[in-house]
């Protein structure tokens, strides 16, 4: 009997558990060990070949019996990513507001919100206290669709959205970064790291950015200071230790930017409102942001047999934040007075003071017994919030859109909640990857514990809460090669807040999957297909109280099915490809209102999207790079009525790239290059809340002149 274990370490999240990133996973080949995610280099674009984010272990994409993506850092930069909403464009079933609404990074995907992690740990968030990560500070995204609580805890159906950062190696790497482009668009980032000494037992990296920016709206600006120092320590062979900090500092977060349904999606006798138009008080207006945070990632390996690694973040983000919003059009009051023209508003104050902690904790055994090959997981996690907030919100005057007053006295808005919340998740899990000649088996179960305490220093109470609840999934991958047909079946949980009309805690909601599909992936050739269709559904949501409309019962149910296609190749010499399409069908199968029967707000119907560049690396036909992208998005429901409906739209992407080192050898690594979006200036509104909407980003175009050493 052959014996080979691997041990990992870290500890929980708390609204979501954790993923361990490994900062080595010990394998045959030691050099590939230290990666957490092989990746295939044929002369373009790397194509992902293993993934952590499904088995937090490093496993083939083509054995995962579940829907991964991977968007590679030569992606981003042959895209000229600017924010992680961005790096998502031509994901399969993945829905994002593209508009100028950067405060918030919320992505959906089947139908529900995806929650976010970074290297693995949730990124835990208040109301306006989410974390912020810069596209440019990854090293790759990984998105697994589909109830995920076996490993992560307490989750959304939808999965997870894994961002990997950028962390100290022994190679050398140089990059810096100019850019220049619409609405003032100004950015300035570095990233610098390699060994530190001659043995080889540190290494550092240095990425930082500044970007300010007009937003286009109103007088209000974006501007961003972030710095993400990392150091990595291999005392000897067998052990790693990463330290990683982060700073990030907005002083002007951008706009809100929600206009009213008259004038965007509804008739307005005085015409279309302008996507441009500012509804709030340049006087008032406010949104500054200080985020940091300071972790490490551990690993310790016993030769080939054994190693345990951990992976712990500390996070404190404060928020303070003051907007002016507008709501609906009224009539004008007065004899000729111009109809519709006066716009409702009101005002909102927030400061938060958010503080995580997420720890990880792992043990992998890799045991071959006879024919059987099984890769143990096992797995402790937990992690904690403690959330401070205290908004205003109130009545603010109205604004004539034919001639708007920027500078009106907005009152104070009266308090509206000021309370302090705290929040713990402990979890267990144990997973066994079974290999069988052409078989790949997966097994899972995870036990869940929560708990949250509400101090309401409004009324001088506080509520406490527990919940716990068990997990587990299923699959069954069968290898023909580079053809992997499969099957899966999982389950999610996700507590609730509130109570009901006789003061009963609400109880968390359940999702479960099936999901069957077929991954094709040569092992020498820079190609990954996939297809997949699912049928996923939640129960225990929230619907109106039938006795009472101020509260709510847990009778609802929602059910997503669909179909996700993924093409991902480098088709000839220096030619990248990646095209999807997407089809998804919701419906609300319970309710206590009008709703039942509807469709999911702000989920279109079918997405289909295709890129390619040529020569994005600078390598091309004489130093050129050419590429673009078309994406084609069905109409959507505005909100879970489906009585206001927002119309379909096309938009199309370009590049265009020169690399400066075939003018002249002393301009080797240095690389110009131009990057629209929405080229047409196509006009169209991207997303629609219960009270108003936003319109997509125009047309933005980005000039960078890039250093490489």
């Amino acid at each position: 009997m052959h014996v080979r274990i691997r041990l990992a370490a870290g500890t929980a999240l708390l609204a979501l558990a954790t993923i361990a990133q490994p900062a080595s996973a010990v394998a045959e080949n030691d050099d590939q060990a230290r990666q957490p995610s092989q990746e295939i280099t044929i002369t373009g674009r790397r194509i992902a070949h293993e993934s952590v984010s499904a088995t937090k272990t490093a496993t083939p994409i083509v054995d995962t019996p579940q829907t991964i993506d991977v968007v590679t850092r030569q992606e981003l930069d042959a895209r000229q990513v600017e924010t992680v909403r961005g790096a998502l464009r031509y994901v399969p079933g993945v829905f994002i507001s593209d508009d100028g609404d950067n405060r918030l990074d919320t992505v959906t995907a089947r139908g529900f919100a995806l929650d976010q992690y970074l290297d693995g740990l949730k990124l835990l968030s208040g109301t306006w206290s989410a974390p912020k990560v810069e596209p440019w500070m990854l090293e790759r995204i990984e998105v697994l669709k589909g109830p995920s609580s076996v490993l992560y805890g307490q989750a959304s159906p939808a999965g997870v959205l894994n961002l990997v950062s950028k962390r100290a190696g022994m190679e050398p790497t140089g990059s810096a970064q100019l850019i220049y482009g619409s609405n003032g668009f100004k950015q300035a980032a570095i990233d610098v790291g390699g060994g530190a000494d001659a043995d080889r037992h540190f290494a550092v990296r240095f990425v930082g950015l500044y970007r300010d920016m007009d937003t286009g709206i109103g007088a209000t600006k974006e501007r961003r200071i972030d710095v993400a120092p990392s150091l990595t320590w291999n005392p000897g062979d067998a052990t790693t230790v990463t330290l990683l900090g982060d700073y990030l500092y907005d002083p002007n977060g951008g706009v809100w930017a929600l206009l009213p349904y008259q004038g965007t999606l509804l008739a307005n006798p005085n015409g279309r409102i302008s996507r441009n138009f500012y509804s709030g008080d340049e006087g008032f207006e406010d949104f500054e942001r200080r985020q940091t945070s300071v972790g490490y990632a551990a690993e310790h390996r016993f030769g080939d047999h054994f190693a345990v690694r951990q992976n712990l973040r500390y996070r404190h983000v404060a928020i303070d934040y003051s907007a002016v919003q507008g709501l609906t059009l009224v009539p004008t009051a007065g004899a000729g007075a111009p109809a519709y023209s006066q716009l409702t508003r009101q005002a909102y104050v927030a400061r938060e003071r958010l503080s995580t902690l997420a720890v990880d904790t792992q043990a992998e055994a890799d045991i071959a017994t006879g024919p059987l090959r099984h890769i143990i997981l096992a797995g402790v996690d937990h992690q904690q919030v403690d959330w401070d907030n205290l908004t205003r919100f109130g009545a603010a005057p109205k604004l004539n859109i034919l001639d708007p007053d920027y500078h009106m006295a907005i009152p104070t808005p009266p308090l509206f909640q000021d309370a302090r919340q705290s929040l713990r998740q402990t979890g267990l899990y144990l997973q066994d990857q079974i290999g069988f000649g052409r078989f790949r088996i997966l097994l899972g179960g995870r036990q869940d514990w929560s708990s949250s305490t509400t101090d309401n220093r409004r009324n001088a109470t506080t509520t406490r809460k527990s919940d716990d609840a068990l997990t587990w999934r299923a699959g069954l991958v069968y290898r023909i090669g580079g053809l992997a047909p499969y099957v899966s079946y999982a389950t999610s949980f996700q507590p609730q807040t509130g109570v009901d009309r006789t003061g009963a805690a609400f109880r968390p909601t359940r999702g479960k999957q099936w999901e069957a599909g077929i991954k094709y992936q040569p092992e020498d050739a820079p190609i990954l297909l996939s297809a997949a269709a699912y049928r996923l559904s939640q129960d225990n949501v929230l619907t109106p109280d039938p006795v009472s409309s101020n509260f709510s019962v847990q009778t609802g149910q929602v059910r997503s099915q669909g179909v996700e296609l993924s093409a991902v190749a480098t088709l000839a010499r220096h030619l990248n490809a990646r095209a999807s399409f997407s089809y998804v069908d919701n419906e609300i199968r319970k309710a206590n209102d009008a709703t039942r029967g509807n469709g999911l707000a702000n989920t279109p119907t079918t997405q289909a999207q295709l890129w390619a560049d040529y020569g994005a690396d600078g390598d091309g036909l004489a130093g050129f790079g050419l590429g673009g992208g078309i994406r084609r998005q069905s109409g959507m429901f505005a909100t879970n009525a489906n009585t206001v409906r927002i119309p379909s739209f096309t938009l199309l992407d370009a590049m265009i790239g020169y690399d400066l080192g075939h003018v002249s050898p002393g301009m080797k690594g240095l690389r110009l290059a131009v990057n629209a979006t929405n080229l047409t200036d196509k006009r169209y509104v991207s997303y629609c809340s219960a009270i108003g909407c936003r319109f997509g980003l125009g047309r933005q175009v980005l000039a960078s002149l890039q250093y490489r050493w």
